[in-house]
């Protein structure tokens, strides 16, 4: 009950505004000291080991290497040929400008895999086109926040990482479970934007050609600007699959390929890499500060029975798997209102892994499950980070109602597609075990 309590504690901290790492760790030295015959301080004596694992990790090394490699496209231009080059492409199409965004949304997502950059530059390019072309700003606030979240689904993915190492299974097992998904996904809001267009023509209007460039001119460009991330895509997450590099080394190699493509569109300077070097050290740090204040949290967490108590629920109070399933994922979606998917996955996501193997459930599939759920953790407000990125980028051109309201229908999207992976299991093994 006192776990309980910790938990109910710490989410109040964060509700003050407390920063994650301190909010945790503050809690788990405040009940120490409180309760000093249960616990105590002494707890704390485990604590340099378990940093010292955190620090020899080597499936966390991947972190940093795939936030430089997505910082570094961010200033490589490459995002706004992406965006500029398929808006002209699709544009001619009712809802084309929103099906583009979703697609170039895709792309980045497999390439750079940064949700902040990615609604930004979206945010700053997209928006003022589809504003203009007379689109409804519910509808383009609301795809381009959720196409800039399907980096944290579609790999290579920071959150596919995390639970990866948090739920003990290969990171690699996960990029290739977690392609379906993010295909199923983003198929699901490109029929979304088609049907909604086609029954509304007024809230997604196709796009007047400008000028009498041909379309086979188009498509050349197009596809000229698609070419490069393709490729990067393909050396990253081809070496994983198959099976000659593992997720760090594969990360090493998309750093280089990213360097290289900023050479060949000369678009390379070294204060590029500075800054990339500068937020990379920033994000990483704030990644594991966080994780030692969960690693001090769970200690205290664990000294007071809170996982046997979790654990008693779920398997004697409900009883069955279906029912850990449904309940899990409805607590996960409650708490991605309120806290970020890192507390998340470091602090929920350890309680629920022993539990998940009592009940036989495939960690992969389970681990999927909980990735796209946390995706929505993003979108839903009032604390969706997303949300804050794009009002940020877009300024005074749309209000802070309008987006929310707008990505209302995506988080429903994601559900759906959270339902069709759960009732189709095997969908995420067709690129193989």
């Amino acid at each position: 009950m006192i776990g309980m309590l910790m938990f109910l504690t710490a989410l109040i901290f964060l509700l003050v505004g407390i920063p994650v790492a301190f909010a945790f760790a503050g809690v788990a030295i405040l009940f120490a000291i409180l309760f000093p015959w249960d616990v105590g301080l002494q707890v704390f004596e485990l604590l340099p080991f378990r940093i010292y694992g955190i620090m020899q990790n080597f499936t966390l090394m991947a972190v940093p290497l795939f936030i430089f490699m997505g910082l570094i496209l961010e200033k490589s231009k490459m995002a706004e040929d992406l965006l500029e080059s398929m808006g002209r492409l699709f544009g001619p199409v009712r809802g084309g400008l929103a099906i583009s965004t979703v697609l170039v949304g895709a792309i980045l997502a497999a390439s750079t895999g940064i949700v902040g950059a990615s609604v930004v530059m979206m945010g700053l390019i997209t928006l003022p086109i589809m504003l203009k072309h007379r689109y409804k700003p519910e509808l383009a606030c609301g795809t381009i926040v959720a196409s800039g979240t399907l980096g944290q689904l579609i790999p290579p993915s920071v959150v596919l990482i995390v639970l990866g190492d948090v739920m003990y299974v290969s990171v690699g097992d996960l990029f290739k479970a977690a392609v379906v998904p993010g295909l199923i996904l983003t198929s699901l809001y490109i029929l979304y934007i088609l049907i909604l267009a086609w029954l509304r023509p007024s809230v997604a209007p196709a796009m007047e050609k400008e000028g009498d460039e041909p379309y086979g001119k188009l498509l050349l460009r197009a596809l000229k600007a698609i070419v490069p991330p393709l490729l990067l895509i393909v050396a990253v997450l081809g070496s994983i699959f198959a099976g000659i590099a593992s997720p760090t080394e594969s990360a090493a190699v998309g750093v280089v390929g990213s360097i290289v493509l900023t050479l060949f569109k000369r678009t390379f300077s070294w204060g590029m890499v500075r800054y990339a070097a500068i937020e990379t050290v920033k994000l990483s740090a704030m990644i594991f500060m966080i994780l030692i204040g969960a690693t001090a949290f769970s200690l205290v967490f664990n000294a007071f029975d809170g996982g046997d108590f979790v654990h008693h629920f779920f398997t004697h109070d409900l009883g069955g798997k279906w029912s850990f399933i449904l309940v899990t994922m409805a607590v996960i979606f409650l708490l991605g209102f309120f806290v970020d998917f890192i507390e998340i996955a470091f602090i929920v996501v350890p309680i629920l892994v022993p539990i998940a193997a009592s009940f036989g459930i495939d960690p992969i599939w389970f681990a999927i499950l909980i990735a796209m759920n946390l995706q929505a953790s993003f979108l839903t407000p009032p604390f969706g980070f997303a949300l804050f990125y794009l009002k940020g980028a877009a300024g005074d051109k749309v209000t802070t109602g309008q987006i929310y309201k707008g990505v209302i229908p995506f988080i429903l999207l994601q559900l759906t597609a959270l339902g069709i992976v759960m009732a189709w299991p095997d969908i995420i093994y067709w690129f193989g075990k």
